[in-house]
């Protein structure tokens, strides 16, 4: 399970901490849309191009998560 570290030090003002809530959630989203594309590029490949490059369709998932997220502990 994952849990929410704190990076922030002290007491922030509100608008502080709705500006960090904000970048958080932009890198978030920047995260997913390369998910989504990795991942749909990814299958609209045909199935000799996936051998081609060494990827099987039951892959794919994951190294659509690992271009977005970084390697998988």
């Amino acid at each position: 399970m994952a849990y929410a570290t704190q990076t922030h030090t002290g007491s922030l003002s509100l608008l502080d901490r709705f500006a960090e809530i904000r970048e958080q959630a932009a890198e978030a989203y920047a995260a997913w849309r390369i998910y989504r594309n990795t991942l749909t590029e990814l299958r609209e490949l045909s199935d000799r191009d996936l051998n081609d490059l060494g990827i099987s369709r039951a892959s794919i998932r994951a190294i659509a998560h690992e271009a977005a997220y970084g390697q998988i502990d």
